[in-house]
């Protein structure tokens, strides 16, 4: 118990010192998006052709604007979206340098491995999107191209109209990806506990299809493809968090057994 406290005393400062150095870190922050974004509007129509690709495989090989800054504002939208990508692990360690210092050792290991896994499976969810569901939701929205009432219907998306389009689904599937470590991050609190997350195991099911109704279009396939890895995700945090106590009662035992 005194080394932790004698650790916590040696992490103190004036709040005085805690604002200068929380200043520094948000100006590290700022010039590393600045740049980020600077690089990223350079290479926006590039970037933003990546994005296009499922729309292109879908068929579909236009894309209109019809306001005069649409087009302009959909690269800084595009650069924008891809300066936070690419400055994440700068404003992640910023956060982290500011943070760290005034937590226990056990506490900064126990935090490092979910600071190393939100990327990870945030551009794994992201990664299903772009490559399953995306073009899975294409085919279905543009299958209702044809004659209809001796009309022809004709789909002709708009630029600013696709890319919120696309970003709705790369964030909604990397956001929901990051369920296993919400749920690991608030069991560490203490708001919640395994057992309480697997009576609400049934509410959970319901909760993950709710959430693919809200995220995706209106066909099954896409919805199936986020609510099943959401499911899964959920049991997932389960058992990370059985190997977290079980390790905690170990490490609990190697001390009392110390003292």
């Amino acid at each position: 118990m005194s080394d932790h406290l004698d650790e916590i005393d040696a992490s103190r400062a004036p709040l005085l010192d805690h604002l200068i150095e929380l200043r520094r870190r948000l100006l590290y922050c700022i010039a590393a998006l600045a740049v980020a974004f600077a690089i990223s509007f350079y290479f926006a129509d590039r970037i933003f052709a990546f994005l296009v690709q499922p729309l292109l495989r879908a068929g579909q090989g236009t894309v209109i604007y019809t306001e005069i800054f649409e087009a302009f504002f959909v690269q800084v939208k595009v650069a924008f979206f891809a300066a936070m990508m690419i400055a994440f692990p700068i404003i992640a360690n910023q956060l982290w340098q500011f943070v760290a210092p005034g937590l226990y050792r056990k506490e900064r290991r126990a935090l490092l491995p979910f600071l190393f896994a939100t990327p990870v499976l945030f551009a794994l969810g992201a990664a299903l999107a772009y490559y399953v569901a995306i073009p899975m939701a294409l085919h279905f929205l543009l299958g209702f191209d044809g004659v209809v009432g001796g009309v022809k219907r004709e789909a002709l998306p708009a630029i600013g109209n696709y890319l919120s389009f696309i970003m709705q689904f790369l964030f909604g599937f990397g956001l929901s990806f990051l369920l296993p470590v919400l749920l690991m991050l608030l069991e560490r609190a203490g708001i919640v506990t395994r057992q309480g997350l697997i009576k609400a195991r049934r509410y959970a099911i319901v909760g993950a299809t709710a959430i693919a109704a809200v995220l995706t279009p209106p066909d099954l396939m896409s919805q199936v493809l986020l609510a099943v890895p959401l499911i899964l995700l959920y049991e997932l945090a389960i058992i990370g968090i059985w190997f977290t106590e079980r390790r905690r009662a170990r490490e609990s035992g190697t001390e009392l057994a110390e003292d």
